[in-house]
């Protein structure tokens, strides 16, 4: 499988509706990989299907960043069961390369979600875990960056996103 391209900041696709995964078949084995293919190519901690422009409420997680294929966590139809504590950390997305913002995240959460074949499972994260949790469930419900932030925070993180974007011939027309 090969990787595929990343959606940037802009794209319509990002911010869409995502359908629920209602098959845990091969399709969705093959697309498991293309998403950990990407996502290690970028190289990022977690990727979510809208990310690279499939609309499903699914996404990766692997904090090894490929190092430990086997660690990667998958959640399809993930809720957010509960949460708790507060801290303030740097957080970047892959679909704003170079870009990063301090987040309030939960220290640590619960999720409920089903594995790369379904089975409907919870699972306790802390720390990075529950940070990248949090920020793939963000993007399944078409949260992104930026709209985590208030006031001169978020003023100025637009002012260099706008800058950047200058970079991304992609989105240059958006």
């Amino acid at each position: 499988m090969a990787a595929r391209p990343i959606l940037l900041y802009g794209d319509p696709r990002l911010v869409a509706e995502n359908r629920p995964v209602e098959s845990f078949g091969r399709d969705l084995q093959d697309l498991l990989q293309e998403m950990c293919e990407s996502c290690w190519a970028a190289p990022g901690l977690g990727l979510a299907a809208p990310q690279i422009g499939v609309n499903l409420r699914l996404a990766i997680v692997d904090l090894s960043v490929g190092k430990k294929p086997d660690d990667v966590v998958v959640i399809a139809n993930p809720e957010l069961v509960s949460s708790g504590g507060v801290r303030r950390i740097e957080e970047g997305c892959l679909s704003i390369p170079g870009l990063y913002a301090t987040l309030a995240r939960p220290l640590r959460v619960t999720v409920a979600a089903q594995d790369a074949d379904g089975r409907r499972r919870e699972i306790e994260a802390d720390g990075t875990l529950a940070q990248a949790f949090c920020h793939e469930l963000d993007h399944l419900d078409g949260i992104l960056l930026p709209d985590r932030l208030r006031g001169l925070s978020r003023y100025l993180f637009l002012l260099r996103l706008r800058w950047a974007r200058r970079r991304w011939p992609a989105v240059r027309e958006l």
